[in-house]
């Protein structure tokens, strides 16, 4: 970053413009303390520094990352640890990555089971014929259908 640059001071507003994100989200991160409180003009006006864009960048990677905001929080704190920072970080992303990888297999499973029901499904008739309302009543088989249109009244 060059010296003009890190010396640029920034309202809200150009702080949200320059990281891509809403007003009010810098007001959130500052809130939950992911922001410093910034300086004030005397008009009042909230002044950022470029510094202040580079940290909103990171908590917003960090969430495209799937990290929550405390974990953010965490990681924010590990930059600045020079012995043992970066051991702490991949810690955490391993971590987050196992349960990454938990929730893809669970979602897997939810795709299938709706995917089977969807196929079962004649889409018409009776909502007995149904096997995805009997899925979501609870019933252990919904009920065989023949044909998909068995249920519909229609010859198959």
């Amino acid at each position: 970053m060059s010296r003009a640059a890190a010396n640029s001071r920034f309202t809200i507003g150009a702080l949200a413009k320059q990281s891509d994100v809403a007003i009010d989200t810098i007001r959130y991160y500052e809130r939950e303390g992911l922001l410093p409180a910034p300086k004030r003009r005397a008009s009042g006006y909230r002044e950022y520094d470029a510094s202040t864009i580079e940290r909103v960048r990171f908590i917003r990677r960090g969430k495209d990352l799937g990290f929550s905001l405390d974990e953010i929080r965490d990681l924010l704190t590990l930059q600045a640890d020079r012995t043992k920072g970066v051991e702490g970080i991949k810690q955490r992303a391993s971590r987050r990555l196992d349960e990454l990888n938990e929730r893809i297999a669970q979602l897997s499973e939810m795709r299938d089971a709706l995917a089977r029901l969807v196929n079962e499904c004649p889409g018409c008739g009776e909502p007995e014929c149904c096997p995805i309302l009997s899925s979501l009543h609870g019933e252990a088989q919904a009920p065989q259908v023949p044909a998909a249109n068995a249920c519909c009244g229609r010859p198959t």
